[in-house]
């Protein structure tokens, strides 16, 4: 059975996908409109929706369902 490596992460979830984002951004904008830009750009747009999730999960007002 192969063992499974571990990585300890050393940055929170919420800023690895903020820089993720902001780095998609800066390279959608170096390139020329067309499929590659609008790729980058939806996946920036993933990772910002991600944050919000991960925010609203980890907020003081979350309850379980009842």
């Amino acid at each position: 059975m192969q063992m499974r490596r571990r990585f300890k992460q050393t940055t929170t979830l919420t800023e690895r996908l903020a820089e993720e984002a902001m780095r998609l951004r800066e390279e959608a904008r170096a390139l020329a409109p067309g499929r590659r830009r609008e790729m980058l750009l939806r996946k920036a747009r993933q990772d910002e929706t991600a944050m919000q999730i991960d925010a609203w999960l980890h907020s003081p007002g979350l309850r379980p369902p009842t």
